[in-house]
């Protein structure tokens, strides 16, 4: 993960350099905006991608001489079916309708929204790492 951490680190300082010099040079607030959400973005991955290194260590991937059979084994939990997405995209879905066509289909929306993510969340709490 250290590659990765280090690829988006340098995104999110390029984005975040490029931001400043934008707003100093530019009246346009829209593309302040959009290359400060870049930055932002960006930034996210990369302190996700640091805890991720921090928290597994240095993996096979990241020595130079290390071997292919090195890696092998269970690396990684992916959770069994669930409703929970269809549940989040169609309170998204409810959200984005009720912006067009009015709040009390966007309060509807975010009924059902909320049951989703917080199920994205949740499923797996109790699952040993």
């Amino acid at each position: 993960m250290k590659g990765e951490a280090w690829l988006f680190t340098g995104t999110a300082l390029f984005f975040g350099a490029t931001t400043v010099v934008y707003r100093w040079l530019s009246d346009e607030p829209a593309g302040s905006a959009a290359l400060c959400v870049s930055f932002v973005m960006s930034g996210l991955v990369a302190a996700f991608l640091w805890r991720q290194y921090r928290r597994g260590g240095e993996r096979p991937e990241d020595r130079e001489g290390a071997e292919v059979r090195e890696a092998d084994g269970r690396r990684v939990f992916f959770p069994g079916r669930s409703c929970y997405p269809v549940l989040a995209a169609a309170g998204s879905a409810l959200v984005g309708l009720g912006v067009v066509q009015g709040l009390w289909l966007s309060l509807i929306g975010f009924g059902v929204l909320l049951p989703g993510v917080l199920g994205f969340a949740f499923q797996n709490l109790g699952h040993p790492e």
